[in-house]
């Protein structure tokens, strides 16, 4: 029985016109930087996003990593919420490789209130300070949560007259996009760089791109080539990224109504808590008001062949993708349902 796996979009397997394309890539040496497919990839990426260039790098952990230690000299301070993937999930990395100082803001789910950036830049010289180097945000954020562009607005005219550049950590920006309704441009404008996932829902076996200026992307080639990601016959990993930003970023208000649709279930079973204003992109987050036992939780999905993650201090995530379909959701729908009504 194949299983139905609700842990992340991480999870996602290439559709089958990626299998063929990758089957058929056209390869070089990237590193050379004659790979024609990867050339292709960028200059579609950098297009789509609205920047001068763009860079292939293997995944999002590395795109942000990448991002501030290009960005900012070592002993620099980066100003972003405590709350966002770059401080809880990708290791510590930004001391490590880029040797900066984090200084955090309390986050509204997921939102960094303008004015509290703004009291956090280093203004003037003192010899006790750190430099301030960067910002970063976050959007969608991790949470499921999409930044609206008035925020985004007021940060970007903020870090414009101060001269700190900022970064999106845009894992999910095509998801922001499809929430808002608009072009994923009009989310990009506003920062100097991004990060954006081909993997996730988009479905890439692998890969993410940073784009921003010229100048940016010539230092972060030079620099991913010192973390070790210099990329060499990577056409058979970029064929499939180029259908990830054509066809598969078209269908995400799919993976949306089906979170919204499951959602609403969830909403309505025995013990269960859904904040459904929250519920903006591919991501249910809800929690058990009552005390339930997750290993026969656990054990009752996957006896009906589907795969989540247990709640995490008290709070159990979903997340749809393509191949969790309509159908899909109902599968899952039916066990939360039978298992909460016993």
């Amino acid at each position: 029985m194949p299983w139905i796996d609700f842990r992340s979009d991480t999870v996602t397997q290439p559709t089958p016109a990626m299998r063929e394309a990758m089957m058929t890539a056209e390869v070089g040496d990237d590193v050379y930087g004659d790979d024609p497919t990867v050339a292709r990839l960028e200059a579609l990426a950098a297009e789509r996003l609205g920047k001068e260039a763009a860079l292939f790098v293997p995944t999002g952990n590395f795109g942000n990593q990448l991002a501030i230690f290009t960005h900012c000299q070592r002993g620099n301070e980066v100003i972003l919420g405590d709350d966002c993937h770059i401080v809880w999930h990708e290791t510590g990395g930004a001391a490590v490789i880029g040797g900066v100082q984090l200084r955090t803001i309390a986050s509204r789910d997921g939102v960094l209130p303008p004015e509290e950036i703004e009291q956090r830049i280093r203004v003037g010289e003192d010899v006790h300070w750190p430099r301030t180097g960067l910002i970063c945000l976050e959007n969608a954020h991790s949470n499921g949560r999409v930044i609206p562009l008035d925020i985004m607005a007021r940060t970007a005219d903020i870090a414009r007259r101060t001269g700190v550049p900022v970064h999106l950590d845009g894992a999910r920006v095509f998801n922001a996009a499809a929430h808002l309704g608009c072009d994923v441009r009009e989310i990009t404008r506003h920062v100097d760089t991004v990060m954006c996932c081909l993997s996730k829902g988009l479905a890439a076996p692998v890969g993410s791109i940073l784009a921003g200026s010229a100048d940016f992307i010539r230092k972060a080639r030079y620099n991913r080539k010192l973390l070790g990601g210099g990329w060499r016959q990577a056409g058979v990993l970029a064929a499939p990224g180029i259908i990830a930003l054509t066809e598969m970023t078209e269908r995400l208000a799919e993976d949306h109504a089906n979170a919204r649709y499951l959602a609403e279930q969830l909403a309505g079973m025995p013990c269960v808590e859904v904040a459904l204003d929250d519920v903006h992109i591919n991501m249910v987050w809800f929690r058990f008001t009552a005390d339930i036992d997750v290993a026969e939780l656990m054990a009752a999905l996957g006896k009906a062949g589907i795969k989540a993650n247990p709640p995490e201090a008290g709070r159990m995530r979903f997340v749809t993708h393509w191949q969790t379909d309509r159908a899909a959701v109902e599968a899952l729908v039916e066990v939360m349902r039978d298992f909460l009504s016993e």
